[in-house]
């Protein structure tokens, strides 16, 4: 057996399913990018049927992407499959389908409404189909952990049968416990013939926040993947957060057979920022390993300790997850060059029409505090909008606010003609517009809804310091519904916590206008 775990990020597809976390291409290019760093060995880009949007975010990032796998998800038809197959061609053999046919009693009896011989036989054709197209194959028997064992062990033989290199266990509505997760992880090597013939997988959920506890089991047992997302992001209550399952593996070697993973920790706080914020999924400060509070020690005893020996109170060395790697922070003098840089050291690549607005909203910043910080620039990031340049932009604002006075704000936005179809050439439409509110962030808002003539509702709003310091950057994530029930992210960042939040608010109102058209309708999607 390996010694190996090999590490499946699906942070780009199940942790894009979370409400509100949806990402657009830039921004999926930019995790991409970041978990090829990390030295993930396999990245899920996504579930190439079912969007346009989705086809060819998985194309362009098997295109550009080096290093990992890049697997594009599929269900067990034929559609589904090429789809998948041909927005991983890029990366050629290292390109893989994951196919899944759901298995256990309760979803072949209330959902797929099929006996047990018509889902082996189209687990087998799909798996089939798939290798036919594509030489690295994985198959997930859904809702795994309340499948009978003896019919996932037929199934699973089955499909390594006709061509499946990795089999996929997963414990999809969160169900399983430890013991008896790695009791039929361990059922499954005693009963299918031919497992040594595949690697063997397992994707936990965490509805019973045992999401990282089954998959250690199961890799106690004998799995030898094991499939999760960064920060533990995922629908519901989420997935097995994989920088705890890697810490966790490499902290307890003794406990775990002494196996290894590939990650570069190192990367890890670095990836967990990045994907906090393209997400717009807030990391709790008590989050193991990524959270501010991780390394935090407030008790005196174990002050006391950490000042006689770190190991008294640390199983880890915050340096070894990336902690406290910020190097000398950028000021308002320093120049594009310097800037570009430190940009690239954080993982973002700008094309030049990127860095000159970048560079314009980094000299704003910079005048208005001493020491522009690696935090900084991630936060304003989101300002240059990543992706379609923004429909409207902030060119002024105004704000009467106190006890004695109804808060009042007036915005100018500027609408870019190059998002109209408009000549290159032409000049910007200016609009204006006022509105009182319930304090000055919400009438800031409302000002911004008369001049678009949509209402939205605000249902998420925080807001938190970037660095330290009364300087310091504010940075707004919000979710706001636009009237159809969906979730639409907004992030933007400024010394001036008003500013910060017309800008969010107006990078939501750029995102939905930017949606692709929706799938057909009565078309429902399950997935792992």
């Amino acid at each position: 057996m390996s010694d190996q775990v090999l590490i499946f990020d699906t942070t780009l597809r199940d942790g894009e399913q979370c409400p509100g976390a949806s990402m657009n291409l830039r921004e999926k290019m930019e995790v991409a990018r970041q978990l090829a760093r990390l030295n993930v060995d396999i990245i899920e880009a996504g579930f190439p049927v079912i969007s346009d949007g989705d086809f060819h975010a998985v194309q362009q990032i098997a295109t550009e992407v080096r290093g990992p796998i890049i697997a594009g998800l599929a269900r067990c038809t034929a559609k589904d499959i090429d789809a998948a197959a041909a927005a991983v061609k890029p990366a050629g053999d290292r390109g893989r389908v994951h196919v899944f046919l759901a298995t256990s009693k309760i979803h072949r009896e209330h959902k797929l409404k099929k006996a047990h011989d018509e889902i082996l036989r189209l687990a087998v054709e799909g798996v089939k189909r798939a290798r036919g197209l594509v030489r690295d194959v994985e198959f997930s028997p859904e809702d795994a952990s309340r499948t009978e064992p003896e019919f996932l062990a037929q199934i699973t033989q089955a499909a390594i049968e006709v061509g499946a290199t990795t089999i996929n266990i997963p414990d999809t509505v969160g169900f399983a416990v430890p013991d008896q997760f790695a009791a039929l992880v361990e059922y499954l090597f005693a009963n299918v013939k031919n497992i040594a013939d595949a690697v063997v997988s397992v994707h936990c959920h965490n509805d019973l926040g045992l999401a990282v506890a089954n998959s250690l089991a199961a890799v106690r047992a004998g799995a030898r993947q094991v499939e999760g997302t960064v920060n533990g992001i995922g629908e519901r209550a989420g997935n097995a957060a994989l920088e705890e399952v890697v810490m966790a593996l490499r902290t307890r070697p003794e406990v775990f057979g002494n196996v290894t993973t590939g990650v570069n920790s190192r990367e890890i706080v670095k990836s967990s920022r990045l994907i906090s914020r393209m997400s717009g999924l807030l990391v709790p400060r008590s989050k193991a390993i990524v959270g501010e509070n991780a390394f935090a020690h407030s008790s005196g005893i174990h002050q006391d300790g950490m000042l006689k020996n770190r190991s008294t109170y640390e199983i880890m060395d915050p340096h070894d997850v990336g902690w406290g790697e910020t190097e000398l922070p950028l000021t308002k003098h320093s120049g594009r060059h310097a800037m570009v840089k430190r940009l690239e050291h954080l993982g973002y690549a700008l094309s030049a029409e990127e860095t000159e607005h970048f560079f314009r909203r980094f000299k704003e910043v910079g005048d208005r505090k001493k020491f522009v910080y690696d935090d900084d620039l991630a936060a304003l990031i989101e300002d240059i909008s990543l992706g379609a340049p923004e429909t409207y932009e902030l060119e002024y604002f105004h704000v009467t606010s106190g006890t004695t006075t109804v808060p009042t704000a007036t915005v100018r936005l500027r609408r870019n003609p190059a998002t109209t179809g408009a000549a290159p050439d032409a000049e910007a439409e200016i609009f204006q517009d006022s509105a009182p509110g319930n304090g000055a962030v919400d009438a800031a808002m409302k000002a911004i809804d008369r001049i678009l003539g949509r209402q939205g509702h605000l249902t998420e709003y925080h807001v938190q310091a970037v660095t330290g310091g009364k300087d310091a950057l504010g940075e707004v994530t919000l979710k706001v519904d636009f009237g159809d029930g969906k979730l639409i992210t907004g992030k933007g960042a400024s010394t001036d916590v008003i500013e910060a939040s017309a800008r969010a608010y107006l990078h939501a109102v750029g995102r939905v206008l930017s949606l692709p058209a929706k799938p057909p309708a009565g078309e429902e999607v399950n997935t792992p």
